[in-house]
């Protein structure tokens, strides 16, 4: 099969026949030109023309693959929209995606490795590795190969989360008003994720029950699910008062400019220009989810309650959201001896801490 080269700044086709063992090439501007001489000169040796073979730009898979995932939440899509038009930079978009080897996929995961961090380099592992699988699932003669599955992780230095300590929360939360104040409260007490937050609607709210609904696309397979919440009773007359001056459906809709009345999409600035309001260290809505549960916690609620409110599957990842050891602090004691006020006997040596131990003396 003919195949593209860069000749002098111009791109060319290069055809090729083996006849005798040996190899003939020649140049051409067009693809078909190409593909015509290369049968032109099987027939002429009387050998079988090669079967066709199918090939896909790196834009083809790009756009169909971007096509597909539109079925993921607006940051999830974006966050993959990015991931290519940075591999598109360092690739002829219209070249096959053929060319493209593990060498390829490791140099250029190392280049964002070092340019950026290994968490950076890891997360772009992640979604190109995501798009070449589904190349090979669903587009005829794609690599089966996936280059960047080759590529082992790079180390990474995640930092924690931060989680704002209640004295924060309840801070910022006096100087928020309106929606803001109303929105606060709602990921207190409910621990909702940020898109659940903004994909609410008022049939969402069973004020006659006291629960509110929330739905997440975190699935496996990016379909929404549904799970009910019980409201606490201050969460529901803050919502009754909110209520009062609903617009549309949503819950919560952006407050001004030519997109006022429609649901957020996204809310740049919530709460951290509240927390610079309020002159405290700025956090996040899913640091807000992650107070939720240390609260809870710190309160002793088991485990499994704080799972059901946070609605996770696996209760290993809720374990991975509480904050604080206070909790554990009473086990602890457990461990404490005579050190500090137990009998004490025999010769005693003093250490650099100002605590007195006994000789330890090896024995045979």
């Amino acid at each position: 099969m003919p195949y593209k080269q860069k000749k002098n700044g111009n791109t060319v086709w290069m055809a090729q026949v083996k006849i005798d063992g040996k190899k003939i090439r020649r140049q051409f501007t067009r693809k078909d030109d190409a593909k015509k001489w290369e049968v032109d000169q099987k027939e002429l040796a009387k050998l079988p023309p090669e079967p066709e073979t199918h090939t896909t730009s790196y834009l083809e898979w790009a756009n169909c693959y971007l096509d597909f995932a539109v079925k993921y939440s607006p940051k999830t899509y974006s966050e993959k929209r990015t991931a290519f038009k940075r591999l598109l930079k360092t690739v002829d978009p219209q070249d096959d995606v053929h060319t493209f080897k593990k060498m390829d996929a490791l140099k250029y995961l190392q280049r964002i490795y070092k340019q950026r961090t290994g968490y950076a380099a890891n997360k772009e592992r992640k979604n190109m590795a995501a798009a070449w699988n589904f190349g090979i699932k669903y587009l005829e003669g794609f690599p089966a190969v996936n280059p960047f599955l080759a590529v082992e992780k790079f180390p990474e230095q995640r930092q924690e989360r931060y989680v704002p300590p209640q004295k924060d929360f309840w801070t910022t939360l006096n100087v928020a008003e309106g929606q803001n104040r109303v929105m606060l409260l709602t990921l207190l007490h409910t621990a909702a994720r940020r898109g659940e937050l903004y994909r609410l609607q008022w049939k969402d709210v069973d004020f006659s029950r006291k629960r509110i609904q929330l739905g997440t696309k975190k699935r496996q397979d990016s379909s929404m699910e549904y799970e009910w919440l019980p409201m606490t009773d201050e969460l529901y007359e803050v919502l009754l008062a909110h209520r009062q001056n609903a617009v549309n459906e949503w819950v919560f809709t952006q407050q001004g400019g030519r997109f006022a009345g429609k649901p957020y999409m996204e809310n740049r600035g919530f709460p951290q220009k509240l927390c610079k309001k309020a002159g405290v260290k700025p956090f996040g809505c899913h640091g807000v989810r992650h107070l939720t549960a240390s609260i809870l916690a710190n309160n002793n609620v088991p485990m499994i309650a704080i799972q059901q409110i946070l609605r996770h599957k696996k209760l290993a990842t809720t374990e991975r959201y509480v904050r604080g050891m206070e909790p554990i602090r009473p086990h602890l004691k457990i461990l404490e001896g005579g050190l500090i006020s137990g009998p004490t006997s025999g010769p005693t040596k003093q250490f650099g801490n100002g605590h007195k131990k006994k000789d330890l003396k090896l024995t045979a």
